[in-house]
């Protein structure tokens, strides 16, 4: 029964995307001369990808800690990262940051184009030029005001255990002095499987955003990334 449901869930989702998209370059267009950081254009997003999550009957989802997430100004997100699903919950925030993601995502007909059209950060793993070419790619959205988003495990965990966290996002915080402010993404390993798209059971997904911290607060990167690791190990700790 999940087999069946889960060709027509993604089948469902192919359709759609055709609507969304044509939605978003109308969105593009429109708010292109006012709204230089894409803000419009974002929440149209967060909308078209949480929609996925609140139609699915299998899954609920449940968010905390919104309110200390920016409206305004700077900041840097980092999130832990156990399947698919975190994105479309992360989504779900509705508050304006720039995704750094997989280059292999931009690719994806219709995502992959919005992804572009609301300036978002590719990045491909591995490379030392495409890490630079992220990096400053960031430093330019952080500059403009924007918050981003980032991984900063790099893969999805195989085991549903916290991996190390990488560099990149504290060196961010800490050089443009903005809020480093972790996010603790829970249950939706259980949502789908590492490898292949059937879905699994019902699943209650939580997403915790936690107490910011100020780079300042800390002597180097990292005493910053393992506080923020530890926030969000402790975070999932109960789970």
């Amino acid at each position: 029964m999940l087999r069946v449901f889960s060709v027509a869930y993604w089948a469902f989702i192919g359709i759609t995307c055709v609507v969304f998209f044509a939605g978003a370059v109308v969105v593009w267009l429109v708010t292109l001369p006012f709204d230089r950081r894409r803000v419009v254009l974002h929440l149209y997003s967060s909308a078209w990808a949480s929609f996925y999550v609140y139609v699915n009957p299998l899954w609920r989802l449940r968010i905390s800690g919104r309110d200390r997430l920016p409206w305004h100004g700077a900041a840097v997100l980092v999130a832990n990262h156990a399947s698919l699903v975190d994105i479309l919950v992360l989504f779900a925030l509705f508050r304006p940051f720039k995704w750094v993601s997989k280059q292999e995502i931009f690719k994806v007909p219709l995502i992959g184009w919005n992804m572009r059209l609301n300036d978002y950060v590719p990045l491909v793993r591995g490379s030392g030029a495409s890490v630079r070419r992220m990096m400053e790619h960031c430093d330019r959205l952080l500059a403009a005001g924007s918050p981003v988003m980032i991984f900063p495990e790099g893969r999805r965990t195989t085991d549903g255990s916290l991996q190390p966290f990488k560099n990149g996002s504290f060196e961010l915080a800490v050089r443009h002095q903005v809020p480093l402010i972790p996010v603790a993404v829970h249950g939706t390993r259980a949502a789908l499987p590492r490898h292949g798209l059937i879905l699994r059971d019902h699943i209650n997904a939580r997403v915790q955003v936690l107490p910011p911290l100020n780079p300042a607060d800390f002597p180097d990167v990292d005493a910053l990334r393992d506080a923020a690791r530890q926030s969000i190990a402790d975070a999932l700790a109960g789970d």
